[in-house]
C-alpha cells in the first residue's frame, strides 16, 4: 500500500542538503521540514558511510531522516525509533554481489594513478584519481569481478556492486516499502548524483552542482523534470518544493521578530544574574550589585561601562514561565551602565531545581570531573535541560544586533549554540568553561555526548581553562565528526608540559569539521588583585591578622577553604593528615589546620553524606591528638566574608589546596595575591588535578590520590626554609598578578591566546 506523504524527498547531503560554504537556506529548509513532520518523508542519499552519518544525526537542527541511502546506494536503512536497521531483502541482495575490499585492492595494485580514499565505506571501494587515461583500465578491472565504477568531479571513483547507484536504490527502496513514486522529489550536486535524476523522479540540481552535472542532464537528459535552480544547497531545494508545487506550511516566523527588535552589541549569558535581588516587606525587590569575591561579575559588568549596548541574560525564579507584571528587561545600575539590561527568562522552581540543582548537578558534573560512578541519567530531565537552553537561546536572540557577539557561560548551556544559530546565524557566538572537561572516554558515556559535542560545533570561538581541557575537548570532538587539525602552538613557557598531570605539550588553536571552522583557546581567569590589596591594606583585615595569629600562638597555620563537594576530596585531605600526624609526632602542638568548608547550595542532597563522612574524620583526628591546649584542627563548616578569608590567607603558613579535580581553584590564586600584598612568606600545595597547577609554576605539587604524596608534600611545604619559599612565592605572584581577571575578560573577547 503506498504512503501518503505530500513529499518524499530524497536527498544528497555534502552540498545538497548540507549548506556549501557560504550557503543559505538550511534554516528555512529544516524548519519547514520539521512543521511538517507528518507530510514529508526524508530520505538522506549520500555517498558516506553510515559511520560518518551519526554526528548528523545528534544535530539537533538538523531534520532526523526516516531513510539512509549510504555509500553511493550500497546500505539501505530505516529509522526504527532511536536507530536505524537494514532494509531487508535490499541490504542482502546488495551485500551478496559484493567481492569484499581485499578482491578490489588487488587487482588495481598494478593500475598507477589511484588513491585509496581512508574514509568508512561499505560495500563500495573509494579512491580518488588525477589521470582520465588510467580509467579504461579501471572498468576493465570492474567488468572482470562483476563490479560498476562510478567517477564523479573529475577526481573521485567508486567500484560497486552491479546495478547500485544512488537511484536504483532508491527506486528498489520505493518499491520494497510502498512509497509513491508521484511525491518525490530528489535533489543532488555531483555527478553520482546524475542516477538520481535518471529516475524520472521530479528533480533538482542545485545551483552550487558540478558542471558535469547538469551538462549530464541537459545534453542527454532534457525531457526529465529536473529543476535548476538559481540557490545552493538548501536554497535550491526550497526553490525545487515551490517550483515543483509542492504544497506545505511554510516555517512561522520568530515571535517577536528578535532580529528587527535586538541592539545589544554584546551579550552576556550567564545563568546567575548580575546584581542580587532582596525582598522586602510588601512584596518589593531591591537590586544591589554581587559582592564577587573572584571579581568575574565585576569584570563582566566592566565590558559595558564604556556606552557599548548590551544585554545580560540570566535566569529570574518566578511563579510560572509567563509570569504577570514581570519585567523581563530591567536596567542593571542606570549611573554605571547606562545602556545595559539584564534580559531575564522567568524560570519557576521546578525547572531550577531539575535544570541545575539536580540534572547539571548529578549527570554532568560527575562527568565534568571524572567521576563517572556517580552520575545519574534520566531522560526526563535532559528535555528539561533542552527546553530551558531553548529559552535562553530566544531571550538572546531577541536582544542581540545584528552581528553582536555573544559570550556564553558554562556547561549548564551546553545546549544554547545549537539553538541560538538557528535563530540567528548572523551572530558571532563565543562560549567559556568555568569546569574542568574530560577525557574522550568519560565524556562519551554521556548518552547526549552527540547532541552536546553538534551543539559546541555551533560556535565560532570554544574557550576553556588549560591547554588540558581544550585537548581533551578536541579528543571528544574528533571521536564524534570527522576532524581536521588547522592550527596548533607550543604551550611553554606559558604552562607547564611536563610533571604536572595536566600538562601538555602542544595545544589545538583551530579545528575544521563537517559544521566548519572552530577556534579554541586556554584563558585561565584570573582575579581581582586590586581589591585582595585594598583588603589586606585595611586597618580591620590587620587587625583581624592579628587576633588569628594571636589564638594560633605561634604554631604553623595549615589553611584548607573549599566548598563541600566530593570532588574537591575534602574526605582524603583529612585522611592524610590524619596520617601525617601520626607519621611526624614532632609537629604535635607545632601546627593548627584552618579547615574552611562552605556549604553546599540548599537542595543539593548529593553531598551530605561527603559532610557527615567529614564531619567524623575531623572529629576522629581531634579526639585523638588534641591536648589541654592544642586541637590540632579548627573545623568551620560555613561561609565567611571574603575580607575575613583574606584576612585567613595573610595568617596561614601553607595554603592546603588539594582537590581530586578541579577546573582552575582560583582560592589558591587569591592566597598567593593576598600574601603578596602583605609581604608576608607562605607555600602554595597545590594538587596536581587542579588547573591551576599548569600555570603556577613555584607550587608544591602533590597527588591527591596518591597519600604518601599528600603527606610527604604537606611535610616539605612545613619545613620548607625562608629562602625557598620566598623564590617560589615569587615565581607564583608575577602570574597571579600580571594575568588578573581583566586581562583574562579581555584576551577572551579579543578572542586569542592569552600570550597573543
Amino acid at each position: 500500500m503506498c504512503s501518503t506523504h505530500e513529499l518524499i524527498l530524497a536527498t544528497d547531503l555534502d552540498g545538497t542538503f548540507l549548506p556549501p560554504e557560504g550557503g543559505g537556506g538550511a534554516s528555512e529548509l529544516y524548519k519547514l521540514i520539521r512543521n511538517n513532520f507528518e507530510k514529508i518523508l526524508l530520505i538522506f542519499v549520500t555517498g558516506r558511510a553510515y559511520e560518518s552519518i551519526l554526528s548528523l544525526l545528534d544535530d539537533p537542527l538538523i531534520p532526523v531522516p526516516d531513510y539512509i541511502i549510504a555509500d553511493v546506494g550500497g546500505t539501505i536503512l530505516k529509522r526504527q525509533e532511536d536507530t536505524y536497521a537494514p532494509v531487508m531483502p535490499l541490504q542482502q541482495e546488495i551485500a551478496e554481489k559484493w567481492p569484499g575490499h581485499d578482491v578490489i585492492w588487488s587487482r588495481v595494485a598494478s593500475i598507477g594513478g589511484l588513491q585509496r580514499q581512508e574514509v568508512p565505506q561499505e560495500r563500495r571501494c573509494s579512491f580518488y584519481y588525477e589521470d582520465p587515461s588510467i580509467l579504461p583500465a579501471v572498468h576493465e578491472v570492474g567488468r572482470s569481478i562483476g563490479l560498476d565504477v562510478l567517477t564523479s568531479a573529475g577526481k573521485y571513483l567508486d567500484f560497486l556492486p552491479p546495478g547500485v547507484s544512488k537511484g536504483d536504490s532508491l527506486r528498489r527502496l520505493l518499491e520494497v516499502e510502498g512509497l509513491s513514486p508521484d511525491n518525490v522529489l530528489v535533489a543532488g550536486d555531483t555527478l553520482n548524483d546524475l542516477s538520481l535524476m535518471k529516475t524520472g523522479y521530479k528533480g533538482v540540481i542545485v545551483s552550487n552542482a558540478e558542471t558535469g552535472l547538469t551538462q549530464a542532464v541537459v545534453s542527454h537528459h532534457a525531457s526529465l523534470p529536473v529543476f535548476r535552480a538559481s540557490q545552493p544547497g538548501p536554497g535550491g531545494i526550497l526553490e525545487a518544493i515551490r517550483h515543483h508545487g509542492f504544497k506545505l506550511e511554510t516555517a512561522p516566523p520568530l515571535e517577536g521578530n528578535p532580529r528587527a527588535e535586538g541592539t545589544a552589541e554584546l551579550v552576556i549569558v550567564y545563568h546567575r544574574q548580575p546584581f542580587d535581588e532582596v525582598r522586602q516587606d510588601g512584596g518589593h525587590v531591591l537590586r544591589r550589585l554581587p559582592r564577587s569575591p573572584n571579581g568575574i561579575l565585576p569584570t563582566l559588568l566592566g565590558f559595558f561601562a564604556e556606552g557599548k549596548k548590551g544585554a545580560w541574560v540570566a535566569w529570574s525564579q518566578q511563579d510560572s514561565r509567563t509570569p504577570e507584571d514581570f519585567e523581563v528587561d530591567v536596567y542593571v545600575d542606570v549611573l554605571k551602565y547606562p545602556h545595559l539590561v539584564a534580559s531575564r527568562v522567568a524560570l519557576t522552581e521546578e525547572d531550577i531545581n531539575i535544570f541545575y540543582k539536580q540534572f547539571s548537578k548529578e549527570a554532568f558534573w560527575p562527568i565534568i570531573f571524572s567521576f563517572p560512578e556517580r552520575a545519574s541519567f534520566i531522560e526526563a530531565h535532559w528535555v528539561r535541560f533542552c527546553e530551558v537552553n531553548r529559552l535562553f537561546a530566544e531571550r538572546t536572540a531577541a536582544v542581540a544586533a545584528e552581528g553582536a557577539t555573544v559570550w556564553i557561560h558554562d556547561y549548564n548551556l551546553w545546549m544554547m549554540p545549537a539553538y541560538l544559530r538557528e535563530l540567528r546565524p548572523d551572530l558571532k557566538i563565543a562560549f567559556f568553561h568555568h569546569t574542568a572537561f574530560p577525557s574522550a572516554d568519560i565524556f562519551n558515556i554521556l548518552p547526549w555526548k552527540g547532541q552536546i559535542v553538534s551543539s559546541l560545533l555551533k560556535c565560532d570561538y570554544v574557550g576553556f581553562h588549560i591547554p588540558r581541557y581544550v585537548e581533551n575537548f578536541i579528543d571528544v570532538v574528533r571521536s564524534n565528526v570527522p576532524t581536521q587539525i588547522l592550527e596548533r602552538e607550543c604551550c611553554a613557557p606559558t604552562y607547564l608540559s611536563y610533571g604536572c598531570a595536566l600538562g601538555v605539550e602542544e595545544i589545538t588553536r583551530a579545528i575544521q569539521t563537517p559544521q566548519g571552522v572552530l577556534r579554541v583557546g586556554a584563558h585561565p581567569v584570573g582575579i581581582d588583585n586590586e581589591k585582595v590589596r585594598k583588603i589586606v591594606k585595611s586597618t580591620e583585615s590587620q587587625a583581624l591578622v592579628g587576633n588569628l595569629l594571636a589564638e594560633t600562638k605561634g604554631r604553623r597555620v595549615i589553611l584548607s577553604v573549599e566548598r563541600l563537594d566530593y570532588v574537591k576530596g575534602p574526605i582524603e585531605k583529612m585522611l592524610a593528615f590524619e596520617k601525617l600526624l601520626d607519621m611526624h609526632p614532632q609537629w604535635h602542638g607545632k601546627v593548627v589546620m584552618l579547615n574552611i568548608v562552605t556549604p553546599a547550595a540548599p537542595g543539593m542532597e548529593i553531598y551530605e553524606k561527603t559532610r557527615e563522612q567529614l564531619d567524623q574524620v575531623v572529629g576522629r583526628i581531634n579526639g585523638r591528638f588534641s591536648s589541654m591546649d592544642w586541637t590540632p584542627v579548627r573545623y568551620f563548616y560555613r561561609s565567611f566574608p571574603f575580607e575575613e578569608l583574606v584576612s585567613f590567607y595573610v595568617a596561614a603558613d601553607v595554603a592546603w589546596i588539594t582537590p581530586l579535580r578541579d577546573g582552575l581553584n582560583l582560592v589558591c590564586k587569591e592566597y598567593i595575591s593576598a600574601k603578596s600584598a602583605s609581604d608576608t612568606l607562605g607555600v602554595l600545595v597545590l594538587s596536581e588535578f587542579a588547573g591551576a597547577a599548569v600555570e603556577l609554576k613555584g607550587a608544591v605539587l602533590t597527588n591527591p590520590y596518591d597519600e604518601a604524596s599528600m603527606i610527604q608534600s604537606l611535610h616539605n611545604a612545613l619545613s620548607l626554609d625562608g629562602q625557598e619559599a620566598a623564590f617560589r612565592m615569587q615565581a607564583l605572584a608575577q602570574r597571579v598578578l600580571d594575568y588578573d581577571v581583566n586581562v583574562w575578560g579581555s584576551d577572551f573577547l579579543n578572542l586569542r591566546h592569552p600570550d597573543g
